[in-house]
């Protein structure tokens, strides 16, 4: 089979798997030929847990739409089925919950918050987070960097990461997920809306912070869309205005909202030059609720102009966005100790360090107002 369009947005092929070249949980990556006049190979990714592990001499159906146009971070080929070795029905589990609803992959898991779940009674009854900081970000490489700012003093941190779905549906594509809870960087992983796969399913972002407080008891969360930022150059049409609403969110959950900015100093595009518009429309337009708002302190004409941009929305917002200037000394060393690759838009940490020292900012910060909380009670 050749390949059919559908409205232009889904490309077939077919293919027949030649080796495996990577795996981690939930997810594999293989070489695959071509089963068209070129034989051509190339990499294909398949969740395992959805459409079993192809072996070699497998024949599969694969999904290149975003391979085909050269998409960025989800432009590859996609595994959507091994057509002559179906996997096997899964056991029966509680839960009814499905994600990634109505598309032919929709899978049905058990959420934290729904009835059958042994955490429902708990979720049932908070009411809200009981001041837990909860740092934002507009981008998934924003995570590892928080996490390294949060844990440079090497004080034991219980983070858990609630992803969003305005990237990646599936949490296995995230190496850096895997790395960071394989380094035991994080507690702990909640998967909201349309997202799956995490430790915990959550209906939405508000069940994931109260599962977070209640179910994980982390000292923090850190709330991200998944890899692969949808962005349009225009002031509204962008994935991460998200952050936005979980800024809302936090605060009518009692949270601590922090606000972290995407900031670069080698992007290309002008519009995310500095402090990105991005963070500009989301904090200052979309947020409506009280955030803190680190703002590192980089040094140099580059660091002044960002903490002129980060003054001037604290001040735009009349009071809701409180400016805290974040010294960086040993930032730089803390990101040198991650775990995982820290990567953002293609670009390392040398290529682009205060885009990764601005995220870890944000996480010192956080650092600060855990240690001021661990001395009182508890919170159930």
């Amino acid at each position: 089979m050749r390949g059919t369009t559908v409205r232009g947005v889904i490309h077939w092929r077919e293919a027949t798997v030649e080796r495996l070249c990577e795996e981690w949980p939930g997810a594999a990556t293989f070489d695959v030929a071509l089963r068209d006049p070129t034989s051509e190979t190339i990499s294909a990714l398949a969740y395992t847990d959805l459409v079993g592990t192809p072996q070699p001499g497998d024949r599969v159906l694969l999904n290149v739409g975003a391979l085909d146009r050269g998409l960025g971070t989800g432009g590859l080929a996609l595994i959507v089925a091994i057509p002559d070795r179906l996997p096997a029905d899964p056991k029966s589990t509680p839960g009814h919950v499905v994600k990634a609803r109505y598309t032919p992959l929709q899978t049905m898991v058990l959420g934290v918050d729904e009835q059958e779940s042994p955490h429902h009674d708990v979720l049932r009854e908070a009411t809200g987070i009981d001041q837990m900081p909860v740092v934002m970000a507009d981008l998934h490489s924003a995570v590892p960097a928080i996490l390294a700012g949060l844990r440079q003093d090497q004080s034991p941190v219980r983070a858990v990461y609630v992803m969003t779905d305005g990237g990646a549906l599936p949490i296995a594509f995230s190496r850096t997920v895997a790395g960071l809870s394989q380094a035991g960087w994080l507690a702990g992983t909640i998967t909201v809306g349309q997202a799956f796969g995490g430790d915990l399913e959550a209906v939405n972002v508000h069940t994931g912070l109260l599962a977070a407080a209640h179910v994980l008891h982390a000292d923090v969360a850190i709330v991200a869309q998944g890899p692969g930022n949808l962005g349009t150059d225009s002031p509204w049409g962008y994935s991460g205005v998200a952050s936005g609403e979980a800024v809302n969110a936090t605060a009518a959950l009692g949270g601590r909202a922090i606000a972290s900015l995407r900031v670069s100093e080698a992007d290309q595009r002008q519009r995310h030059r500095g402090i990105s518009h991005h963070s500009l429309t989301t904090y200052g337009r979309v947020s409506m609720a009280a955030a803190d708002l680190p703002v590192p302190l980089l040094g140099g004409e580059f660091g002044e102009r960002v903490l002129e941009q980060a003054r001037q929305l604290a001040a735009d917002s009349l009071g809701r966005l409180a400016l805290r200037e974040i010294d960086i000394f040993g930032l730089e060393d803390a990101l040198c100790a991650s775990p995982v690759r820290l990567s953002t838009m293609g670009r390392g940490l040398d290529e682009d360090k205060a885009s990764f020292v601005t995220a870890a900012a944000a996480g010192r910060f956080a650092a600060t107002l855990i240690s001021a909380r661990r001395p009182g009670p508890q919170r159930r």
